[in-house]
């Protein structure tokens, strides 16, 4: 067979597939380096699981169960969930299970500890698996039902996607971050806009984007239907995996003659702070061109869209030496224990507990409607979370608005949707 010009996730598959190439369309299946699931998703697979009578799973090194979402355990319920997440991974010798003091928010924590490398193919029972696109990895989310098949067999099917290549150039404004470069693509192709293909992020400003960044851009690729959203493997990359990955990483780039399903091109100097109002993340629009101001309840800096450490430190620099506006619950959330060590030593936290916040252990809690941070009947909330449905962070007719950390923090002391330059910050360094 000859080889053709592949796009990046063409690629990882051929190559994983040990063939020549593969084609868009074509049903494969294929081998799995990394399973993960968490305490909601986690108990459903396990019930698929025992159904079978199977009495091990595939590899105990490469199943991760991650209790992030309802813990520490908000309920009975909740702490049911976990109880059968655990006693699962003692009697398997499940070594990858999280929770207590050495569990994060799944998405941040993988790439943190050196579980997910370039090439990999990774699938999660959860949807912001694509997050690991980021570092080259063909990650998505799959159904409770098919992680467990994948714990038995070691093996999933995928549809070849067909590839967008959106290139990104231009030097972005102050405050500007990744959250607003995909918001906006998001906007502009809409929440079904990448349906089942792959969104191959490219051009100088992804190559100028932190790790941060690009883990955000990456995360978001299914709130525009993305089946996976990756970016090339580079210096940044491979500087990030080095002293974390303990194996060899698959190094692996699109071909220059690759056909692509379509191909979107954006200046990011032409961007400004952007929010997704409700309740569809491609419901876009510039925060200095919002008609009114639109007054808020509460404020979420965290999640595994923004919870790192550089979005943090956004919110300490604007959050210093100001109060949060005494309108406001302003709820900060370190997305794993490393992020909030590394807070502490930074003064981060003494930054954010003088400006009135409340700062949280690392859960997905009030992103998905759990708890530490839901939204009464009326209430609005600024958030650097990832959707914005109705009824997602509380009551059904509450309100979400998707942001960056930037117009997260100020809009926590100013009470209203709102950018830094309004603050009288005019730079962000």
């Amino acid at each position: 067979m000859k080889k053709r010009p592949m796009t990046l996730a063409e690629k990882i598959l051929a190559t994983k597939l040990n063939r020549p190439y593969v084609e868009p369309g074509e049903l494969v299946e294929i081998s799995v380096d990394l399973t993960l699931a968490n305490d909601i998703t986690g108990p459903l697979a396990i019930k698929v699981f025992e159904k079978t009578g199977i009495n091990k799973v595939f590899d105990p090194k490469k199943i991760v169960l991650v209790m992030d979402h309802f813990t520490p355990n908000k309920d009975i319920k909740s702490a049911e969930q976990v109880r059968v997440c655990r006693e699962f991974a003692r009697k398997y010798g499940i070594l990858h299970y999280y929770e207590g003091g050495r569990c994060g928010i799944e998405h941040a924590l993988l790439p943190e500890i050196g579980l997910v490398g370039p090439g990999d193919i990774v699938i999660g029972a959860d949807s912001h698996t694509c997050t690991y696109g980021a570092l080259g990895a063909f990650a998505t989310g799959v159904g409770s039902t098919d992680l467990a098949g994948a714990w038995i067999t070691g093996k999933t099917w995928f549809k070849v996607p067909e590839t967008i290549k959106f290139i990104y150039y231009g030097k972005p404004k102050p405050w500007i971050t990744g959250k607003d470069l995909i918001l906006y693509t998001i906007g502009d192709i809409g929440v079904d806009g990448a349906l089942y293909k792959a969104m191959e992020f490219t051009g100088e400003a992804i190559k100028n984007l932190s790790m941060a960044e690009r883990f955000t851009m990456s995360n978001m690729a299914i709130e525009a239907g993305g089946k996976v959203g990756l970016i090339e493997p580079d210096k940044k990359n491979l500087s990030y995996i080095k002293n974390r990955l303990k194996r060899e990483a698959l190094i692996l780039k699109a071909d220059k003659k690759a056909k692509y399903a379509d191909i979107k091109e954006y200046d990011v100097s032409k961007l400004d702070l952007v929010v997704a109002l409700p309740h569809l993340p491609s419901n876009v629009r510039f925060v200095k061109e919002l008609p009114q101001k639109i007054y808020i309840d509460q404020v979420v800096i965290g999640s595994c869209t923004n919870g790192r450490l550089e979005d943090l430190a956004i919110a300490a620099k604007i959050l210093k030496g100001r109060k949060v506006n005494p309108n406001v619950r302003c709820i900060i959330i370190p997305a794993t224990p490393n992020v909030y060590y590394e807070a502490i030593k930074k003064d981060y936290l003494r930054i954010f507990i003088e400006a009135g916040a409340i700062v949280s252990p690392p859960t997905c809690g009030p992103c998905l409607g759990g708890h530490m941070g839901i939204l009464a009947k009326g209430e609005r909330a600024v958030a650097t979370t990832n959707r914005n449905f109705i009824g997602r962070m509380g009551h059904p007719e509450s309100e979400v608005y998707l942001a960056g950390p930037a117009v997260a923090a100020a809009s926590a002391v100013l009470g209203y949707i709102a950018i830094p330059e309004e603050l009288g910050l005019k730079e962000e360094d």
